[in-house]
């Protein structure tokens, strides 16, 4: 079975019951927690994977991942369908799918409410008004989108900048510049 779509289908169970108890926008905020917290600790996953590793502790280690203690997650409703959804994954046998429905569930909540996630990596920081003027141009190019928007430097560009919005790809770098110059010369 494709490993994608087990992960989706709980997330998207989870999405339609925090529909219903009108707690999206706050699981969302915990989700993304976790998620930064999956992509800076990669031993996380691994953890969620090991099965000597008891339930308990793989619970303790996703609450505290989301930002949550041990009496946080009975106190918000968000807070207490993690803990529902975690001890659920674990009773089916797929708590090594956590990750993956946590990015699914991201997913889910961003197309249901619009929302175009911007990534734009520099050779050096943006002055604020070039930071700005990017920042109209993007919201211009989504129109209607909310935007979760970054920023990020990267030395090794030499130059220039590259614009992620969601699956398009902007690169105006020195760096891919030089790159199709190459190609360009070898072509002919």
């Amino acid at each position: 079975m494709n490993q994608g779509l087990i992960p989706y289908r709980y997330a998207k169970a989870l999405y339609k019951v925090a529909l219903e108890r009108n707690c999206t926008k706050e699981l969302y905020q915990l989700m993304g927690k976790l998620a930064a917290n999956f992509a800076s600790q990669p031993s996380l996953q691994e953890a969620m994977c090991n099965p000597f590793i008891k339930t308990e502790q793989k619970k303790q280690l996703i609450l505290t991942a989301a930002g949550l203690g041990a009496t946080d997650s009975t106190t918000s409703d968000a807070a207490s369908m993690l803990n529902d959804f975690i001890t659920l994954l674990d009773r089916n046998k797929r708590i090594a799918f956590f990750r993956d429905a946590v990015l699914a569930y991201i997913a889910i909540y961003r197309k249901a409410c619009n929302i175009s996630t911007v990534k734009v990596t520099s050779a050096a920081p943006l002055s604020p008004d070039a930071s700005e003027r990017l920042r109209k141009l993007i919201a211009d190019h989504r129109q209607g989108a909310t935007i979760e928007y970054s920023e990020s430097v990267d030395p090794e560009l030499l130059g220039g900048f590259i614009v992620n919005i969601d699956n398009e790809r902007l690169d105006a770098s020195i760096q891919n510049e030089l790159k199709q110059l190459r190609l360009k010369l070898l072509s002919h």
